[in-house]
């Protein structure tokens, strides 16, 4: 299986672009709760697991989907990332991840799981993995060191890394992150692509995220 869906339970996609991610995914993973609304949309179909603590699912529907469910008790780690562990364990052919519903409804569980992007490249081995977040108003992934992003011209472009040694020069921005100190979360946003290739040179590896729309 190449590309995978997992489905945490925030806010359900309802824009063309995550909906399409969603009805063509090869594989789909719901975190717990997110099966009612798994359910809603696509009635006849199953999803490849269930994963979490299972606090947001009945009795009755648990016992309904006990076949796929995968239940992990410890509360270290939120269902989003119980999701990733899972998946690549079980699937270690995957090559594309994509979230959905990770963001929305709560602006906490926002924040802490477009940081867990960043995180993830520490906690996982990768590899050439794309693990990203899609919602309806954009598209979140991390990246580790310099790279070429091909994400067309005119798209709006924010970065935010919690590295402050970071040094990071660019190409292809309207306002280039040459000069940047990266010492607060706003620094480097609400900027625009002007290429359509985007080039960033870090001064050493490190973990940032890029959100685009």
């Amino acid at each position: 299986m190449d590309s995978i869906v997992i489905l945490c339970d925030g806010l359900f996609p309802s824009e063309p672009y995550p909906l399409y991610l969603l009805d063509s995914a090869e594989g789909v993973v719901c975190c717990d709760g997110a099966l009612i609304k798994y359910l809603a949309r696509y009635p006849d179909r199953r999803p490849l697991a269930v994963v979490g603590d299972m606090d947001s699912l009945s009795a009755e529907r648990q016992n309904a989907f006990r076949d796929i469910l995968v239940t992990v008790a410890e509360q270290d780690d939120n269902d989003m990332t119980k999701a990733m562990s899972w998946v690549l364990r079980e699937h270690p052919e995957v090559q594309d991840i994509v979230i959905l519903g990770a963001t929305g409804l709560r602006e906490d569980h926002t924040i802490g799981n477009l940081g867990l992007l960043m995180e993830y490249t520490r906690l996982f081995d990768l590899g050439g993995r794309k693990v990203s977040i899609v919602s309806d108003f954009g598209t979140a992934f991390a990246v580790t060191d310099s790279c070429d992003l091909h994400l067309g011209e005119g798209r709006r472009f924010s970065f935010f890394t919690a590295d402050n040694s970071l040094k990071v020069t660019s190409e292809g921005l309207q306002w280039p992150l040459d000069d940047v100190v990266f010492d607060a979360w706003w620094k480097a946003t609400l900027n625009r692509t002007t290429e359509p290739i985007v080039s960033l040179h870090f001064n050493h590896p490190s973990a940032a995220l890029v959100m685009v729309d």
